[in-house]
């Protein structure tokens, strides 16, 4: 699934040069310095209370540091998710709270029928007129994201997303943002999601430093075995508990199973066009037609018999999970 972009932000997004913030005498961040590219998908671990929502902040400009600086790239295009949670409009439909009163949204710069976009968010046609107040939590999850998704943005903020998401809406937050082109700033506890999404991760390893780690939360204990220890103990247990209710049997993805049900579909077309190319083949006028031509179509017809197998062959690996 493609994501709304916004114009691209400069390469340099966010420069942290030797920040310090504290209250009082007790420094919450302390001599953290990092350079955040375009594109980078950044994980913020750390213990309750640790800082996490305040490294955000500064990052973002929303604080200023006690001492070193915080510089921002050019043409940042920033989007806040938990703002979006108090922006829901209650007494409206689905319909309405993504399209304020448009049948058609504008998205990467091509019309979109609204109820065409809210479907890859899971929302039945019935569903979309279905004022908020009346939604399960699933569904006003799924809605937040399609707000969040239906807005151009460069560089996305989330605070702890995973809070309170069914499995379903997990997964399809996961294949947003692996799909999402521009930076991503992350606060997550959720081990499994950080691996799958994340392509480093700042971490709070006490006193007020702020390590960078190459990689998900896995690599992060990989490279700093000693050091996880003292973190891991003051992470809430129900972290675990949740990550082991996602240890789960290997499943459909929320792609997987788009494209699994897709599949049929384009294997018809598929056929359609091999039995139209293999007529045109036996009629006696084919070898009238110019070398070129029918160069054209004996190719056309080996990629057919490829693309069809290769399509055959993934159904059925899609059907065994």
């Amino acid at each position: 699934m493609q994501t709304q972009e916004a114009e691209r932000s400069a390469v340099l997004v966010i420069k942290v040069e030797d920040v310090t913030y504290g209250y009082d005498t007790k420094p919450v961040i302390s001599g953290f310095s990092a350079a955040i590219m375009r594109g980078d998908k950044i994980g913020i671990i750390g213990p309750n209370g640790a800082g996490k929502t305040t490294l955000l902040r500064l990052l973002l400009g929303e604080l200023s540091p006690r001492q070193g600086y915080v510089r921002h790239g050019t043409r940042l295009n920033i989007t806040y998710f938990d703002q979006l949670r108090a922006q829901l409009k209650e007494d409206k439909s689905v319909f309405d709270n993504v399209g304020d009163g448009n049948e058609v949204i504008i998205f990467n710069g091509k019309p979109r029928h609204v109820i065409s976009y809210l479907q890859d968010f899971l929302f039945s046609p019935d569903r979309v007129r279905v004022p908020v107040n009346a939604l399960s939590g699933g569904e006003r999850n799924r809605l937040l994201l399609a707000r969040l998704f239906a807005r151009p943005s460069n560089v996305l903020v989330m605070d702890e997303p995973t809070n309170d998401l069914d499995l379903e809406t997990l997964e399809l937050l996961e294949e947003l943002l692996l799909d999402y082109p521009g930076t991503l700033l992350l606060v997550s506890h959720d081990r499994a999601f950080l691996n799958n999404v994340v392509t480093s991760t700042f971490v709070f390893e006490g006193e007020g430093k702020v390590h960078e780690y190459i990689g998900g939360y896995d690599d992060w204990q990989w490279q700093s075995e000693g050091k996880k220890k003292d973190v891991m103990e003051k992470i809430p247990a129900k972290t675990e508990s949740a990550r082991k209710q996602r240890e789960r049997p290997r499943k459909l993805t929320f792609k997987e199973q788009r494209e699994l049900e897709a599949l049929p579909q384009r294997i018809e077309v598929m056929e359609a066009e091999q039995l139209q190319l293999y007529q045109a083949m036996s009629d006696p006028a084919y070898f009238q037609k110019g070398k070129e031509e029918i160069a054209n179509i004996k190719a056309r017809v080996s990629s057919l018999e490829r693309e069809l197998a290769e399509a055959f062959q993934r159904w059925e690996t899609l059907e065994n999970l």
